[in-house]
C-alpha cells in the first residue's frame, strides 16, 4: 500500500529544533571516483516486492569501480559573469564589521534563505534562518528511504552559465563535488524509438560558435532551411542583448517564433522540450523571455550549456556545508520551525514572526524566502492592498511531479548525462545509477525522470503516473521496457509530487516580480520569483538571496536606528 504525506504552509505544528549536519553525514560514503520543491508537497513510495534486494552491499561496504570519467571542471573562473559573481561575494566579506550585528530571522532554508543567511554571516551579522520542515533545500530537498536510497524533489542540473551556484561551490570548498559531463545536449527521437540526436559543443571553438556548430552539425532534428530561419529569427535577441530579452517578456515562446518567422517544426523539435526542462509547461504558454535568458548565456559563454550533476543528496553534498558556515559565523539554523503569523506593530511594520509551537520570534530584520505561494497564504490583510503585494497575485507555482523508479537489471539504451525525453508527459530523465556517484549501482538501474506539464496529473494516484510513466519509457527503451513489465521489472518507485513548484513564467509576470527590498521598512524577500535576471532557477535562488543579504547590509544604519527608536517607545510604556 502506498504511504504518503502531505505539508502545507498552514498546518502541522512541529517542535524546533537547531540543526545538527552531522546527523547528515552518517551514512557512509564511497570516494571510489574521482569526478534546486516546495512547502506544498506530497510524497510516496511503492515497495513492489519484499524480496527486492539490491546487487549492492549495504552496511558500509563500498563496491564502486570506475566505469565511466566526468570530466575536468569547465575553465569558469576567468568568465566576466564568474568575476562579477565573484566581486558581489566579495563585498560581504569586505564589508566593515558592524559595531551591532543585526538580528535577522529568515523564514524558508530553500537555496534563496540558505544563501540570504550565507552572505549576511560573511557580512557580519547574526542570521537564523527557520526551516518548516525537517529537512533543507526547499525545491531541492531530499529524503531516505528505509533501504537507504535517496529520492529528490526534482533532478538538478548545475549549468556552467550558474555564476553564483559556481562561486558558491567554490566559497564552500567543494567544487569537486559537482561531476561534470561531456558538453552535450541529447535529444529522444521519438519518431524512432530508442534512438537519440546530439548537439554536440566542440572544446576548441569560443561561444557563440561552439553553440553554431553545434546546431548545424545536427541533421536529424532540424532541415537546413530551418536552421537558417532559426538563426535570422534569433539575430535580434542576439544583437539587442538583455533589454530585448527582457522586452519578450509578453510573448509566448510559439507566439515569438511565428512572428521571427521560424517555423512551427522548430518549435515542435527543440522547444517543446526546452520549456518543459525550464519551467514545466509547454511553449504556448511559457514567456519567450525564459527562453532568451536561457539561450542568451548558453550561446556567449562558451561553457555556459555544460551541465554537472550533483555527486550526491542536496540536503547533505550542498546544504550541509552552507549550513556549517552560517553556524562557524555565530548564525543559527532551526528545523521543525513552520511561520504560523506575521505580527505586526501598529504602523504596519513586523513586530515579530509567530511559529506553530506559539513563540515569537522577534529581530532587527525579516526575510521571508520562502516559495511565493506559501508568502501570500501568511500576508497580513493589510499589506494586501499594497501593490508591491498585490502584484504578486499573478504570481503562481507551477505543479510538477518528480519520479524514481529503480529496475531489477541495468538498461543499456541511455547516457551518462541528462537526457531531454521529448515526451509528451516526461521533461528530462537520467540514469542516476550512472550520472551520481552516491546512487552507483553496476547492476540496476534507477531512473530519475520530472513529469511535466503535471497540472492535470497531480490528483491522480501514484498508480496510474507510473503507469503513464512506463508507457512513455517504453518508447524510449523499446528493447528492454514494456508497459507490462514483461522485460524490466520494478522493484520500487517513489512519487513525489509538487503542487506549488517555481513560478509559471507565463507572459507578462514580469512587471509582478518584486525587489528584495519591500516598501515596509525592516521586511525583505527572496525566492527566485523575486527581480532577479536568472528568473526561477537554483542560480536565480542564490541570486536573490545575495541581492537581499546586500539590501539589508546596506540598509544597515536605518534598521540599527529603527530598533533604538523601538527599544525608547518599549521603556516609555
Amino acid at each position: 500500500m502506498s504511504q504518503w504525506a502531505c505539508v502545507s504552509a498552514a498546518n502541522l505544528s512541529c517542535q524546533a529544533s537547531i540543526i545538527n549536519t552531522q546527523k547528515l553525514r552518517n551514512t557512509p560514503r564511497c570516494d571510489a571516483f574521482s569526478f534546486k520543491g516546495s512547502e506544498f508537497m506530497a510524497q510516496s513510495c511503492r515497495f513492489l516486492s519484499p524480496q527486492a534486494i539490491y546487487g549492492r552491499p549495504r552496511n558500509g561496504a563500498c563496491p564502486l569501480k570506475v566505469v565511466c570519467v566526468d570530466y575536468p571542471r569547465p575553465d569558469l573562473d576567468n568568465t566576466a559573469n564568474f568575476l562579477e559573481a565573484a566581486y558581489f561575494s566579495s563585498t560581504f566579506r569586505a564589508s566593515p564589521r558592524p559595531a551591532k550585528p543585526l538580528k535577522v530571522v529568515i523564514a524558508g532554508a530553500g537555496l534563496a534563505g540558505l544563501a540570504t543567511a550565507k552572505y549576511l554571516a560573511d557580512a557580519g551579522h547574526k542570521p537564523i534562518l527557520l526551516e518548516a520542515r525537517d529537512v533543507l533545500g526547499g525545491k531541492v530537498a531530499a529524503w531516505k528511504d528505509k533501504d537507504g536510497d535517496w529520492y529528490e524533489t526534482g533532478l538538478h542540473i548545475f549549468f556552467g552559465a550558474y555564476p553564483n551556484i559556481q562561486n558558491l561551490f567554490g566559497e564552500l570548498g567543494i567544487d569537486d563535488r559537482l561531476q561534470w559531463k561531456e558538453h552535450s545536449m541529447i535529444f529522444a527521437m521519438p519518431n524512432k524509438p530508442g534512438e537519440f540526436s546530439r548537439f554536440d559543443f566542440p572544446e576548441v571553438l569560443p561561444a557563440p560558435l561552439n553553440g553554431i556548430w553545434a546546431i548545424l552539425k545536427n541533421n536529424e532534428m532540424l532541415t537546413w532551411p530551418e536552421k537558417i530561419k532559426f538563426a535570422i529569427g534569433l539575430l535580434p535577441a542576439i544583437l539587442g542583448g538583455q533589454a530585448y530579452v527582457e522586452a519578450q517578456d509578453g510573448l509566448s515562446v510559439k507566439d515569438w517564433m511565428r512572428k521571427q518567422g521560424i517555423p512551427d517544426r522548430v518549435t515542435t523539435e527543440v522547444f517543446i522540450a526546452m520549456s518543459k526542462a525550464l519551467n514545466f509547461i509547454n511553449p504556448d504558454e511559457l514567456s519567450m523571455q525564459c527562453i532568451l535568458i536561457a539561450l542568451n548565456r548558453f550561446l556567449q559563454e562558451k561553457h555556459g550549456s555544460k551541465m554537472a550533476f550533483l555527486d550526491g543528496s542536496p540536503p547533505e553534498r550542498l546544504c550541509a556545508p552552507i549550513v556549517d558556515h552560517i553556524q562557524s559565523l555565530g548564525g543559527e539554523v532551526r528545523i521543525n520551525s513552520r511561520i504560523q503569523k506575521i505580527e505586526l506593530n501598529k504602523d504596519g511594520t513586523v513586530k515579530s514572526f509567530v511559529l506553530n509551537n506559539g513563540s515569537m520570534i522577534e529581530a532587527d530584520a525579516y526575510v521571508f524566502a520562502t516559495p511565493v505561494d506559501i508568502l501570500k497564504l501568511l500576508l497580513p490583510d493589510n499589506w494586501k492592498e499594497i501593490p508591491y503585494f498585490k502584484k504578486l497575485e499573478k504570481l503562481i507555482g507551477v505543479p510538477v511531479i518528480n519520479v524514481h523508479i529503480w529496475f531489477d537489471r541495468k538498461l543499456k539504451n541511455t547516457y551518462d548525462h541528462l537526457l531531454f525525453s521529448r515526451s509528451p508527459l516526461l521533461s528530462v530523465y537520467a540514469d542516476m545509477s550512472v550520472t551520481c556517484k552516491e546512487y552507483y549501482n553496476p547492476n540496476q538501474s534507477m531512473l530519475e525522470l520530472v513529469f511535466a506539464p503535471a497540472e492535470e496529473w497531480i490528483s491522480c494516484s501514484d498508480s496510474e503516473i507510473i503507469d503513464a510513466t512506463l508507457k512513455e519509457l517504453a518508447k524510449l527503451f523499446p528493447d528492454e521496457i514494456a508497459a507490462d513489465q514483461s522485460k524490466a521489472k520494478i522493484l520500487k518507485y517513489h512519487v513525489v509530487k509538487t503542487p506549488r513548484s517555481v513560478y509559471k513564467t507565463v507572459p507578462d509576470c514580469e512587471p509582478c516580480r518584486p525587489l528584495q527590498r519591500s516598501p515596509l521598512e525592516g521586511f525583505y524577500l527572496a525566492g527566485d520569483y523575486t527581480k532577479q535576471k536568472y528568473l526561477a532557477s537554483m542560480e536565480g535562488a542564490v541570486l536573490s538571496g545575495k541581492l537581499c543579504a546586500q539590501a539589508i547590509v546596506q540598509d544597515y544604519e536605518l534598521l540599527v536606528a529603527r530598533g533604538q527608536t523601538r527599544l525608547a517607545e518599549a521603556s516609555v510604556r
